[in-house]
C-alpha cells in the first residue's frame, strides 16, 4: 500500500510540474508577442518588449508653384487672388482696378498703390459661383459681373464706408438669354446700356435693369471678341470673317432707346480677326488677325455720309494664338499678347518698342492700359503684372516736341515745355531704376 501511495504522489507531482512549466512558457511567449499595452505617461514599462507599429505617411497635397517673372519695367505684381484671374477693368476716373478670379472673388485695387510695396484691395465674394468678366459702371459706384455656372449677369453696388467699400447685389440677376457661352460684357460710358456677347453670333443690348433692348446677329460664323467703345456710342465685334463690324446704339434726346444701326466696317485683313481695341475717344482702332498682321485705323469719319475708316498702316505680327490687343487711351501705344508673351509697339510709327517673355504661367487672359497711359497691366494666372508704359512716355514727348515747333502762343509753348519736362523726368526715373 505504501508503494502504491508513493507512485500516486509521484505522478501528481510530475503532472503539477509539467503544468507549471507549460504555463510559464505560454506567459513568456505572450509577453513577447503582445504590443506593450502597459504604458505609463506615453512610455513602455521597463522589462517589457514592445512591438513598433509602422508609421502611416500622410499624403501631402502638392502646392501649386507660383510663376515667377522679373523685368526692369515691371512696376509691381498684385498677388491677392488664390485662383486664376480671368478679367481686368479700370474705373473711368482711373482710381481703381477691378479683377475677377475663379477663386470666387472680385477684388478692387487702388491704383495709387501700384508703386508701393503693399497693394491694398477690397474683396467682394461671389457666392456659389465665380465671375468670368467684370466691368465698372461709369460713375465707379457699381460693377457688373458675368457668373460662370449660370452665365448670369449680376450688378453689385459699391457703398463707401470710411476707407473701404461694402458690396451688395443691386437687384435680381439678368435673365439668361444667350444660347452659347458669354465671351465679353460691357457698360456704355453714357450709362445707357449694357452689352453681352456670346461665342455664337449674338450680341444683346440691355437696359440697366435687365430688359433686352435689341439683339444683333453679327453673321461672322463665330464671335471671337466684342466690346463697347469707350465713348459709349458703339458696339463692335470680330470673329471668323476677316473684318470688324461696328454698330451705333442710338437713343433719343430724352434718353429713350431708338435702334441699333450699322456704322462702319474695318476691312483689309485676309483671315479672321482675333481682337481689336479702341482709343479713348474712339477715333482710332487697332486690330490683330490670324493673317499674321496688325493694323491701325483712323475711325474719325462721317460714317453717316458713307465715309469709310481708312487704314493708317499694317505691320507684321509673328505671334501665336490665343492673343489679345490693347490700344492706349491716347492712341500712342499698341500692346499685343501672344500666349504668355507681350510685345509693345509705338502706334505712331508701328515700330517695336519692348518685349516681355513668359510673363505668366498660363495663357494671358486680359491685357489693358490704365486710363492715364502710365501702366500696362496683364494677367494669365494668379498674379496681375503692372508694367511701366515707357513707350507711351517716349511717344508723348515726341508728339509734344512737334507741337512745340508749331506753337505760336507763348502760353501754349510754356505749357508744352512744362509737360515735356515732367514726362522726361518721369521717364528718366524709370530708366534709372531699369539700369
Amino acid at each position: 500500500m505504501e508503494a502504491v501511495a508513493l507512485v500516486v504522489v509521484s505522478v501528481l507531482l510530475g503532472g503539477l510540474v509539467l503544468l507549471l512549466t507549460l504555463w510559464g512558457k505560454r506567459t513568456s511567449e505572450a509577453s513577447v508577442a503582445e504590443p506593450s499595452a502597459q504604458v505609463a505617461n506615453g512610455q513602455a514599462v521597463p522589462g517589457k518588449q514592445t512591438a513598433k507599429k509602422p508609421k502611416q505617411q500622410k499624403l501631402r497635397k502638392e502646392k501649386v508653384q507660383q510663376h515667377t517673372f522679373t523685368h526692369p519695367l515691371l512696376a509691381s505684381a498684385l498677388k491677392a487672388h488664390s485662383g486664376n484671374v480671368t478679367c481686368l477693368d479700370f474705373s473711368s476716373n482711373g482710381k481703381y482696378l477691378a479683377s475677377c478670379s475663379d477663386d470666387r472673388t472680385v477684388r478692387i485695387w487702388s491704383t495709387k498703390d501700384f508703386l508701393e510695396r503693399e497693394h491694398r484691395c477690397m474683396r467682394a465674394n461671389m457666392e456659389y459661383d465665380h465671375a468670368t468678366h467684370v466691368r465698372f459702371s461709369p460713375d465707379g459706384r457699381a460693377f457688373i459681373v458675368c457668373l460662370a455656372n449660370g452665365e448670369a449677369i449680376r450688378v453689385f453696388k459699391m457703398t463707401k464706408k470710411e476707407d473701404t467699400f461694402i458690396f451688395s447685389p443691386a437687384h435680381d440677376d439678368f435673365p439668361k438669354k444667350h444660347k452659347a457661352t458669354i465671351i465679353n460684357i460691357g457698360i456704355a460710358e453714357t450709362g445707357k446700356f449694357i452689352m453681352t456677347a456670346s461665342s455664337d453670333t449674338s450680341i444683346l443690348i440691355w437696359d440697366l435693369k435687365g430688359e433686352v433692348l435689341a439683339s444683333i446677329n453679327t453673321n461672322q460664323v463665330k464671335n471671337a471678341y466684342a466690346a463697347v467703345s469707350p465713348c459709349g456710342r458703339f458696339v463692335a465685334s470680330c470673329g471668323f470673317t476677316p473684318d470688324v463690324k461696328v454698330w451705333e446704339v442710338c437713343f433719343s434726346k430724352s434718353g429713350t432707346f431708338r435702334e441699333v444701326c450699322r456704322a462702319f466696317e474695318l476691312k483689309g485683313h485676309s483671315a479672321g480677326v482675333c481682337g481689336f481695341a479702341f482709343s479713348n475717344d474712339s477715333r482710332r482702332m487697332a486690330t490683330v488677325s490670324k493673317d499674321g498682321t496688325w493694323k491701325l485705323w483712323n475711325t474719325d469719319v462721317e460714317y453717316k455720309k458713307q465715309q469709310d475708316p481708312y487704314l493708317m498702316y499694317t505691320r507684321k505680327w509673328s505671334g501665336r494664338e490665343p492673343c489679345r490687343i490693347a490700344l492706349s487711351p491716347d492712341a500712342r501705344v499698341v500692346a499685343i499678347s501672344s500666349v504668355s508673351d507681350i510685345t509693345v509697339y509705338n502706334a505712331q510709327t508701328g515700330e517695336k518698342e519692348e518685349e516681355f517673355r513668359s510673363v505668366h504661367g498660363q495663357v494671358i487672359s486680359d491685357l489693358a492700359f490704365d486710363t492715364n497711359n502710365k501702366f500696362l497691366v496683364s494677367t494669365g494666372d494668379r498674379a496681375i503684372r503692372v508694367f511701366h508704359n515707357t513707350a507711351g512716355y517716349r511717344a508723348a514727348i515726341a508728339d509734344m516736341k512737334d507741337m512745340l515747333k508749331k506753337a505760336t502762343n507763348k502760353g501754349t509753348k510754356d505749357r508744352l515745355q512744362q509737360q515735356i519736362k515732367d514726362s522726361q523726368s518721369a521717364l528718366d526715373t524709370i530708366c534709372r531704376q531699369r539700369n
